[in-house]
């Protein structure tokens, strides 16, 4: 879809690169939501581990950070907003 539009993504395979805590703070903002929000709830690690914690911004941003499984994908960034690219549809809000 972002080649159709004449853009070339970069991609960044956080499981590789995780993201620095402060990425991953800068991130959030862009997306507008809060840190659980970005936690994929279906992972087994997920049910295992987290599913009954109340944890806050900070905690999760940790788990993420040890468990980049847990990191909702795709994200795209363009300039200062970033949006979860599934529904694919959601990638239009960013043109």
């Amino acid at each position: 879809m972002l080649r159709d539009k004449g853009i070339e993504p970069k991609v960044v395979e956080y499981l590789k690169a995780v993201p620095t805590e402060r990425e991953m703070e800068m991130l959030l903002m862009k997306l507008g939501i809060r840190a659980e929000e970005l936690v994929r709830k279906g992972e087994a690690t997920f049910k295992q581990k987290f599913k009954s914690l109340k944890l806050n911004e900070h905690e999760w941003v940790r788990v993420m950070r040890e468990h980049p499984e847990l990191i909702e994908r795709p994200i795209i960034v363009r300039d200062h907003k970033a949006v979860i690219g599934r529904p694919t549809e959601t990638i239009e809000e960013l043109f």
